[in-house]
């Protein structure tokens, strides 16, 4: 068995780690006393022991001196202690007066000056039991001392008691403690010793603690940052349990009556809240003066300072290598942009240059077969074939690509009219062709036969220019709200639409053309083209209408005028011709060009500025607006410096001055409005 063991043991020289308990040391010590039948763990024998931290126990930490040895530390005896404390002032007692038995220093009374508020109520009974022992005034009588029975400084001992043994009258006269400091610092003596100045202050008045958690005290320099906020965090919410009533001047139960006691504690209240804010503002000031000149919090604060500036420049260094990356990438970008369109530019200009070289061959093999074909009279035999042959050159010139009119030309030089004919034929062919598969594609795009023998009608044949302003004006003559908008729209224009036929409108489609109507991009509709060209024609007719008003309305006197002034320039040119001069003026009808001007005028030349000025403040009349606006549409900005030139054309009797100065009214108009409609809301 043991050999068996043995065989089965790891090498020495394989070590295992275990955790060694008491219980593993305990088997591996008395594993040779064992019974063969019992498990044994031999292998404990060749691990390396763990050896956990625990906690010390209370006997290493007596052995370490962190704790107290309770053999060789005396048990403070609380009666002992107390027997120390005690001590009665004899003077004292004989010095108070009993009917000012209030502003007496009860502890002092008692004996418990040395103790005071941290007095038990079991040492004030153990006082009072020995004081009344002793000046009791039947003790004092009986040992033959003198006592006035009216005038005793036991009264003293006795309020006193009465004070201190009631957990609420003890509460009241530890509030105003006689031997409390209530002083504060100066802001010089915490400015020369920070620590030395406020610690003794901050214990001193954590007395007042109402809150059941402890009151933290001040520290040292190497508090950390988290106590500090906490210590400062509690003084500033501090609560103290100060209450003033044993000050109160008067005893409400002295009132006579109900309502000179409610007064009376009306008034003691009013007093007691005064104090307690006092106190409240005490407590305060001293935490300011900590704080405000805490070293503590000025290193802090700089450290905070110091993590914003370093935050916020890392941010800025952040910021800045972003711009900078956005900026190497801005200009790579605009480098590559340069460069495409640089190539861009230089292939546009190939393709230009390539352009004009093809244009110039173009045309150097046109006016070469032009020449050609004049050359040998069109090969024609007589004038009709002539005048034929002479179209067909048009024709294979227009129609002729760059290739096809080289070669052609070629082959005509070689093979004459026969090449001509055969050629002409073949495009007379090719153009009939065409033509055919245009008219095919026409009808068939109007209308279409499928296979259950129905017409596909093109319905945006049926939105004429008279329809669409049709529907612009049923759209606001039944506007949003009506029932069944759309359809009853749709029965006005059935019944007004001019065009319409067998055909007729259906709610969707005037909804369908209402829309297209009313989208922004009206450059897009097909009705561009058409409305454009109506009304330009209404324009045309217009003008035209106005200008045969206009010519209707010239006075025979102007006529006449005008007919005198071209036969004075007829004179003229006919006297220049024959190198002698003009004729005199006689009776202000000779040939002088100012007087014939001044006779066409039809007044004198001296009210020819009055005429012109009043020619420019004359009325404008519907149809000359109407005019004026199409103009403005017809001819927008983009025509260039002549633009006002064109408008002044479209308008009889109007120049271009006049036009701008009314488009001018116009503008001023329409902004006065505005600002008037604004300074209204």
């Amino acid at each position: 068995m043991a050999a068996s063991d043995s065989s089965k043991r790891p090498s020495p020289s394989v070590l295992t780690v275990a955790l060694r308990t008491n219980y593993d040391v305990r088997r591996s010590t008395i594993g040779a006393k064992w019974s063969d039948g019992v498990e044994y763990l031999q292998y404990l024998h060749e691990t390396q022991p763990i050896h956990p931290t625990c906690p010390p126990t209370k006997d290493e930490l007596i052995a370490s001196g962190q704790l107290p040895d309770p053999a060789t530390t005396a048990v403070v005896d609380p009666e002992a202690l107390f027997e120390e404390l005690f001590s009665v002032d004899i003077d004292y007692l004989k010095s108070l007066d009993p009917k000012d038995w209030k502003n007496q220093d009860h502890y002092a009374v008692l004996g418990l000056k040395r103790m005071r508020f941290t007095a038990t109520d079991e040492d004030i009974k153990r006082a009072y039991r020995k004081i009344v022992l002793k000046h009791h005034p039947d003790k004092r009588k009986g040992l033959g001392e003198e006592v006035k029975q009216d005038d005793d400084y036991f009264h003293c001992i006795t309020m006193a008691y009465e004070t201190l043994g009631t957990l609420k009258n003890r509460r009241a006269f530890d509030s105003i403690d006689p031997e409390f400091d209530d002083t504060l610092p100066t802001q010089s003596e915490v400015e020369k010793d920070f620590y030395g100045s406020l610690r003794d202050v901050f214990k001193r008045n954590a007395r007042w603690n109402e809150s059941r958690k402890e009151a933290p005290q001040l520290g040292d320099d190497n508090t950390p940052r988290e106590r500090v906020d906490d210590f400062y965090d509690f003084w500033y919410s501090f609560q103290s349990w100060r209450e003033y009533s044993y000050l109160d001047e008067e005893d409400k139960e002295k009132g006579q009556d109900r309502e000179e006691r409610r007064w009376i504690e009306k008034q003691n209240k009013a007093i007691r809240l005064k104090r307690k804010k006092e106190e409240s503002a005490r407590i305060r000031s001293l935490v300011d003066l900590a704080y405000n000149n805490d070293p503590r919090v000025v290193r802090f604060k700089r450290e905070e300072k110091e993590r914003k500036l370093a935050a916020k420049r890392a941010k800025q260094n952040a910021y800045q290598a972003q711009k900078a990356e956005e900026e190497r990438v801005a200009k790579e970008a605009a480098a590559a942009k340069a460069k495409a369109e640089e190539a861009e530019q230089k292939r546009i200009e190939l393709i230009q240059v390539e352009r004009e070289r093809t244009k110039k061959i173009l045309k150097k093999e046109r006016k070469l077969l032009r020449d050609t074909a004049k050359g040998k009279d069109y090969y024609a035999k007589d004038d009709k074939e002539r005048l034929k042959h002479l179209e067909g050159v048009e024709k294979m010139v227009e129609s002729f690509k760059l290739l096809e009119l080289q070669e052609f030309n070629k082959e005509l030089v070689a093979g004459g009219r026969d090449v001509f004919v055969k050629a002409l034929d073949e495009l007379e062919v090719k153009l009939e062709a065409e033509r055919m598969a245009t008219v095919r594609t026409t009808a068939s795009s109007e209308t279409i036969p499928n296979n259950t023998g129905l017409k596909v009608v093109n319905r945006k044949a049926m939105w004429s220019h008279d329809n669409v302003q049709l529907l612009i004006k049923a759209v606001n003559l039944f506007p949003a709200g009506t029932i069944s908008r759309w359809d009853v729209i749709a029965n006005y224009l059935n019944q007004h639409g001019t065009g319409l036929g067998d055909l007729k409108f259906y709610a969707k489609d005037i909804l369908s053309k209402a829309k297209e109507l009313q989208s922004g991009d009206f450059s897009k509709s097909d009705l561009k083209t058409m409305v454009n060209q109506q009304a330009y024609e209404s324009f045309e007719r217009t003008k035209k209408d106005l200008k045969i008003i206009d010519n209707s309305e010239i006075s025979t006197k102007e006529a006449e005028a005008e007919a005198a002034a071209n036969k004075a320039k007829a004179n003229a040119k006919q006297n220049g011709n024959s190198g002698g001069k003009p004729e005199p003026m006689v009776n202000g009808t000779g040939g002088a060009k100012h007087g014939v001007t001044a006779e066409a005028e039809g007044k004198p030349a001296a009210t020819t500025g009055g005429k012109k000025e009043k020619e420019a403040n004359r009325v404008w009349s519907k149809e000359e607006q109407a005019l004026l606006e199409q103009a403005i549409k017809t001819y927008p900005v983009s025509c260039g410096p002549d633009r006002w030139d064109r408008i002044a054309e479209c308008i009889p009797n109007r120049t271009k001055k006049d036009c701008m100065r009314r488009v001018k009214e116009l503008v001023d108009l329409v902004n006065a409005k505005r600002e008037a409609q604004q300074a209204v809301k």
